[in-house]
């Protein structure tokens, strides 16, 4: 009896985690609903790229520079290294920020929009499935 209380309560714990990581999920989701609705659409330039030492490459973070709604040009350094770059020099995305913190800004794009809630629920799920199965068979 002890032993198989012991796996209850591990996927207990799965369950749980998996719980948190959804509402996580859904948390950055209801985010970047929040900065759709509100935010501020404008067009952004590639000046340039901020380089890093990867294990194997050098990874590219792309800097964007826009004008914000008071006519100030900002610039934003992506928090996102990859390789090879994702732009080329002088390209021109589509971005939305902000209004309050033009810090927080994204590119108009699936990925960049949906990215931490898209991995964060593909982590939550298996978790989810694993932990209410084993519980639904055990307990039910």
């Amino acid at each position: 009896m002890a032993k198989s209380m012991g796996w209850v309560i591990f996927y207990s714990f799965l369950l749980l985690l998996g719980l948190g990581l959804s509402y996580m999920a859904y948390t950055q989701f209801m985010h970047t609903k929040k900065l759709l609705a509100t935010g501020i659409k404008t067009k952004a330039t590639i000046i340039g790229y901020k380089t890093s030492r990867g294990e194997s490459n050098t990874l590219y973070s792309p800097v964007f520079e826009y004008t914000d709604h008071q006519n100030q040009k900002q610039t934003y350094t992506s928090k996102i290294d990859s390789y090879p770059p994702p732009y080329e020099i002088n390209d021109v995305v589509s971005i939305i920020y902000d209004k309050k913190n033009t810090s927080k800004m994204k590119v108009l794009s699936f990925w960049d929009l949906y990215r931490g809630s898209v991995i964060t629920f593909m982590i939550a799920s298996p978790l989810l499935v694993i932990g209410f199965s084993y519980l639904a068979y055990r307990l039910g």
